[in-house]
């Protein structure tokens, strides 16, 4: 099992008719961008990239999250599904960037395009840790 994971929400800009999703919806257009170089990343081996039917941000489509055991998970939206190679390649740049920090912090200034904008969350790590048996929740920054 990966220990970090990038979301993809498939909902994003779905297009609707009689209350079915119909066609390919914007978000599993980005999806398919980001899995066609996938395998190509240096740190394939380190992420996993999942499909999440939603993620609740539907005025702020596409979105992605960043999230690992015991690091900040940020949440990204205002994302084209229509990436270029080289907006790919920032997407696969920050989770890099979150990757090397030990708390996953990714600073604005050192975010590449297109994750500069779009923030939508960044949530603290909760880290479990038991004590004399019982069971301690502490936030960490």
């Amino acid at each position: 099992m990966k220990a970090y994971t990038i979301f993809v929400c498939t909902t994003c800009a779905s297009k609707w008719e009689n209350g079915k999703r119909v066609g390919e919806s914007g978000g599993e257009k980005l999806l398919k961008r980001l899995k066609n170089d996938y395998h190509n990343w240096d740190l394939n081996q380190e992420f996993t990239i999942q499909p999440v039917e939603c993620m609740s941000a539907c005025n702020r489509s596409c979105v992605i999250s960043f999230a690992s055991s015991g690091k900040t998970t940020y949440l990204f939206g205002d994302i084209s599904p229509d990436l270029t190679p080289l907006e790919v390649k920032g997407v696969f740049d920050c989770a890099g960037k979150y990757y090397v920090h030990p708390e996953g912090s990714l600073p604005w200034a050192e975010r590449p395009q297109p994750l500069k904008k779009g923030i939508l969350a960044r949530i603290p790590a909760v880290n479990v840790s038991a004590e004399k048996g019982n069971i301690e929740l502490e936030l960490c920054n």
